[in-house]
């Protein structure tokens, strides 16, 4: 749930959490259904701008190559989304299965099958079990409404090993002082890694924006949260995030040239695209980014088999990129997640993650604490040890161990780059969960 703190302090205001879901956005219809195991969701967005980023893994699903060509051409009406199977490794049979899905989907909505994306998440190698899944189409697009439950069914059918929906709100006030609502569902326990884990997540919103200016804004979002989640270390080959808006608000967030727009940013991607953040509204921006960074929380809570969320805050690092492979370094330490769920405040396992990590640091001057969100330990200030066994510092810090929501702020006193790292504990119910799971 987004709180004031999830806000930065020029935003408080600006940034409302709301109800809803993805159907908090007007005109965006969605429902969900399953049996068994398999699961349907379907949400529908006529004539929609959208923009797409996908797993980096190279073995990658049907659907995903499906949906990269389909929202090609910006355009986009609907997605069809099923759990139980991940139609990945399944061949040229595997896009025709995609193809049939949205055939159905377009024949009972009477929308353009070009227009219709596909996503699947489950167990990978395996056939779609096409008649059940046609079946389950069928029903669900008996049930698509704009409503708290339809969002709600949406996210609960694209559940796996998830044990609880997923889904997210904000209203926006822009700098303009109109307002735009942005909401997203989404998915995902395990196989959560940098550059996206085993997820899917779509988000809406009713502001008034082209495909390029959607593609800005997701990827920069998409690298401040779901990059920076690591549940396993392991990367998925169906990641999707779709980001799609209806314009239904009439308030656009482009800023014109006379807004006194500053030298657009360029930064080195793998796909050489120019962040020109600064062309697009700045609540927006900061309003989606706290969307997705809720999100990307609600996943790492969730995360398989854990009982503890982990937040890793990197300050003080020499550049940005830095502290975000630091900060990702720690949370993806197996040795840091078992000591977090073992209640073990062994900072030397933090500050040798951070080691390896690649980022620099002075090993006389840096500093590691500790918090359960209301209480913070210090166990190293300035490259001085505080919590040796049998201190004071040691003792709280095992306290505060106990917490379910533990976090952990460094600062390697290097530079002015932060970021924060999103992960969990690693415990026996992981190992029991992926060791049955296609059993």
């Amino acid at each position: 749930m987004i709180n004031e703190g999830d806000i930065s302090k020029g935003f408080i205001g600006t940034i409302k959490p709301i109800d809803g879901g993805i159907c908090a956005v007007s005109n965006i219809k969605a429902a969900g259904i399953r049996d068994g195991k398999y699961g349907v969701s379907l949400i529908l967005c006529e004539d929609c701008d959208v923009a797409g980023v996908f797993t980096s893994n190279k073995v990658t699903a049907a659907p995903v190559e499906y949906t990269r060509k389909t929202i090609e051409n910006g355009r986009f009406s609907g997605i069809i989304a099923n759990s139980g199977n991940a139609n990945c490794f399944t061949g040229n049979q595997g896009v025709l299965d995609c193809e049939e899905m949205a055939d159905i989907t377009s024949k009972l909505l009477k929308i353009p099958n070009t227009e219709i994306a596909t996503a699947s998440t489950g167990v990978i190698g395996r056939k779609m079990p096409m008649d059940m899944i046609k079946k389950l189409i069928k029903e669900v697009s008996e049930n698509i409404e704009n409503s708290k439950n339809a969002s709600i069914n949406a996210a609960k059918a694209i559940m796996t090993t998830d044990t609880v929906y997923k889904e997210s709100a904000v209203e926006v006030t822009l700098n303009n002082g109109e307002k735009v609502k942005i909401g997203g569902i989404c998915k995902g326990t395990g196989m959560i890694a940098p550059n996206m884990g085993t997820m899917l997540c779509f988000i809406a919103t009713d502001a008034i924006a082209n495909q390029k200016t959607l593609k800005i804004a997701l990827k920069k979002a998409v690298d401040d949260s779901f990059n920076m989640v690591i549940v396993d270390g392991d990367e998925s080959t169906n990641d999707t995030v779709l980001l799609f808006s209806n314009g239904d608000s009439n308030n656009s967030i482009v800023l014109n040239e006379e807004d006194n727009i500053q030298k657009i940013e360029k930064r080195d991607t793998d796909d050489n695209l120019n962040y020109a953040i600064d062309s697009i509204d700045e609540n927006f921006q900061e309003g989606l980014n706290i969307l997705c960074k809720d999100l990307a929380k609600q996943m790492a809570k969730d995360g398989e088999g854990a009982t503890k969320f982990l937040e890793v805050e990197v300050n003080g690092a020499r550049t940005i990129g830095e502290a975000q492979i630091a900060s990702k370094s720690v949370v993806k330490s197996s040795l840091v997640k078992t000591a977090i769920f073992g209640g073990d405040p062994n900072w030397g396992r933090i500050i040798a993650a951070i080691g390896y990590s690649g980022a620099n640091m002075d090993l006389e001057d840096f500093s590691i604490a500790v918090s359960s969100g209301k209480e913070l330990v210090n166990l190293v200030i300035n490259g001085e040890v505080l919590a040796f066994e049998g201190t004071e510092y040691l003792e709280d810090a095992e306290k505060i161990m106990k917490a379910k929501e533990i976090k952990v702020i460094i600062d390697l006193k290097e530079g002015n780059g932060n970021a924060t790292a999103y992960g969990c504990d690693l415990t026996y119910d992981y190992v029991k969960i992926n060791a049955e799971y296609t059993t």
